[in-house]
């Protein structure tokens, strides 16, 4: 190694040793060890000499780059152990402050009732059934006894696809979940050529043309079916009843059968319950016809009409059957005190933030409704 050599490396240690920062330590690496460093072009010269005096050279000139490297390696360690120090010398922490809070999910009020709804109706023995929301008109609406005259076949009531369906007709969003009912009583009697009983409730997203304050063009539905023998309309009001103590918390239930018309049941029933006026607000309970109270209408239902039995392929004197149907989204509206739909839909953090429910302390029903039944 020649002089000027041993002079450089001795100076560059030195300036390693008084190095202030990284960021000094950094440049004095460059100026030795990077592509145009002095120790560089060294080893570019290598290549150039004979093999006796590569032989000579070589290790001398290695030495020196390992030396500096080992110095700015071992500098850089000071330096930051330094840091370090300085750092745990004034910064303090409080073991005892709660730890930050971190964004969390919550759980949508439509998925919450829906878990209520397939906790109460497994107590009574019902299974969750499903189906495409892509249906064609005859699920939809020709095996549920539906006319081509029939006002829901409007255009402007339905979401219709210009697909033609398999059986005719054409393809369309589904505007109920009851055709989950009729593929469920053919796929029985496919099963069971003689018949079998069925209880299930359906629910999942449904489709109209409508949008308000009280109407989506998309929402959430629930239907349920029950076909078996003997059935009658005394166990379709025992179900809802025994439906609607368990999701509302209450035994103060009381509901009112109307007369009415649906094509798939036969006789049809509007079901009414009881509510009274408390501080401005409807509240679920007592009967409707006593001062300060009134009647809600909440769902639909019926006996499952004879041409929808035959239809699903089961003979109707042997087999009978009730259906009701109601929306989860107006459910969850009446039991937990929203007054806006839309806002189901919006998106807005904020609400979902005030009527979400934890995934960890979800309110639950799994007291059931077993005793009772």
């Amino acid at each position: 190694m020649s002089t000027e050599n041993t002079q450089k490396v001795t100076e560059t240690l030195a300036r390693l040793a008084d190095a202030a920062d990284a960021d000094a330590v950094e440049a004095i690496r460059i100026e030795a060890l990077g592509k145009q460093g002095w120790i560089s072009a060294l080893l570019k010269t290598l290549g150039k000499m004979t093999p006796e005096e590569r032989q000579e050279q070589a290790p001398a000139i290695q030495a020196m780059r390992a030396q500096v490297a080992d110095a700015i390696a071992a500098r850089k360690a000071e330096l930051e152990a330094a840091e370090l120090e300085a750092r745990l010398a004034t910064e303090t922490l409080d073991l005892t402050l709660p730890a930050p809070t971190s964004p969390k999910g919550s759980v949508h009020p439509v998925s919450q009732v829906m878990d209520e709804l397939a906790e109460i109706f497994a107590d009574l023995g019902f299974a969750v059934a499903t189906g495409p929301e892509i249906e064609d008109d005859w699920y939809n609406f020709s095996a549920l006894n539906m006319p081509e005259s029939h006002p829901a076949r409007a255009m402007h009531d339905t979401f219709y696809f210009p697909d033609t369906a398999p059986k005719g007709g054409k393809m369309l969003l589904r505007t109920h979940t009851s055709p989950v009912q009729v593929r469920t009583m053919l796929d029985t009697v496919k099963r069971n050529p003689g018949g079998a009983p069925v209880r299930i409730i359906a629910p999942g997203r449904v489709y109209r043309s409508d949008s308000d304050a009280t109407h989506t063009p998309m929402f959430h539905q629930v239907e349920g079916l029950v076909i078996d023998k003997d059935i009658h309309l005394g166990h379709l009001k025992w179900t809802l009843e025994t439906f609607l103590k368990a999701f509302f918390e209450t035994e103060d239930i009381v509901l009112r059968l109307r007369p009415s018309y649906f094509p798939f049941t036969e006789p049809s029933v509007e079901v009414d319950v009881g509510f009274e006026i408390v501080d401005g607000k409807r509240v679920l309970g007592g009967s409707g016809d006593a001062p300060g109270h009134g009647w809600m209408e909440l769902l639909g239902s019926g006996m499952v009409n004879r041409r929808v039995i035959e239809m699903s392929g089961l003979d109707p004197d042997e087999w009978q059957g009730f259906a009701f149907g109601v929306g989860v989204d107006r459910l969850a509206m009446l039991k937990y005190g929203m007054d806006d739909l839309r806002a189901f839909f919006d998106g807005d953090t904020r609400w979902l933030n005030h009527y979400g429910f934890s995934h960890l302390d979800q309110p639950t029903l799994s007291a059931g409704v077993g005793a009772k039944a």
